[in-house]
């Protein structure tokens, strides 16, 4: 059912025009959530209280800092004088197996919710240890559908993966990185030192079948989902935007990047 619901979508896409494009936004939320992992908990984004540590005030779906451009902030400056709450239960080292329990968790009134998981999926101690395609489509599209399906006014935005053989690409030089990699056993499925470009591109050929399926996955809700296209996967982030802390994470103004890059694919975009 949901092969033939994507097919469709495709005919429609081919005859009418991209799903929605000619649709009205919808109204702003006055609930926004936040799902997901390390990346949306703001972990490490900066040395300086951050360390080894959340901050979820830099996070780009429901960050409060005024350092970075969030969803939630934008919500609220669209709508003066409204209370706009917000609920992030991400949790840092989060793989998509754990979607369906924190969407579970947001509270019955969130009409938005921001999805960025998968990376834990992707960097694990070397490539054998990945999650499978298949796994990842079951947990992700279960967690989706049964989420959707009980909140039919709830829309989700879901963003790609960041891209980490481009992070790899970007420090590979650097010694302080390798080290920092090495000895917190970061992404050792990429970034490993020892790591072939065979093995490498073994990662990258998973990494697209996660996003790949993430986008499947959103096109069978499209009225309620929203996929960037995977403008995060394409973006290369500089090394000011990456943690000094992890050399991993995005920093502060990576997570700032990360906000402008999604928000600009939401449905409110200019």
């Amino acid at each position: 059912m949901r092969r033939l619901t994507i097919l469709l979508t495709a005919l429609v896409t081919l005859v009418l025009g991209v799903p929605g494009a000619a649709q009205a936004a919808p109204a702003y939320p006055t609930y926004v959530g936040s799902v997901g992992d390390s990346i949306t908990r703001g972990f490490d984004a900066t040395l300086w209280g951050c360390f080894l540590s959340d901050c979820p005030a830099y996070s780009w779906a429901t960050g409060t800092s005024s350092s970075v451009p969030s969803h939630l902030r934008r919500i609220r400056a669209a709508q003066p004088g409204v209370t706009v709450t917000a609920s992030n239960t991400a949790r840092t080292g989060a793989k998509v197996a754990e979607l369906d329990v924190q969407l579970a968790a947001l509270p019955a009134g969130v009409q938005y919710v921001t999805v960025l998981i998968g990376a834990n999926d992707v960097c694990t101690s070397s490539a054998s240890t990945m999650t499978s395609v298949d796994s990842f489509r079951a947990e992700f599209e279960g967690a989706v559908d049964a989420y959707l399906s009980a909140h039919p006014d709830a829309r989700l935005f879901v963003s790609s993966i960041p891209d980490v053989y481009k992070l790899w690409s970007l420090f590979r030089s650097s010694s302080s990185a390798q080290n920092t990699w090495r000895s917190f056993g970061i992404c050792q499925s990429m970034l490993a030192s020892s790591n072939t470009e065979t093995q490498r591109q073994a990662v990258v050929t998973r990494e697209n079948a996660f996003n790949s399926i993430m986008a499947e996955a959103c096109a069978a809700w499209a009225a309620q989902c929203r996929w960037d296209g995977g403008a995060t996967y394409a973006y290369s982030f500089i090394t000011s935007e990456v943690s000094s802390v992890d050399y991993f994470h995005p920093s502060v103004s990576g997570q700032a990047r990360l906000a402008n890059i999604t928000w600009a694919k939401s449905w409110w975009a200019a």
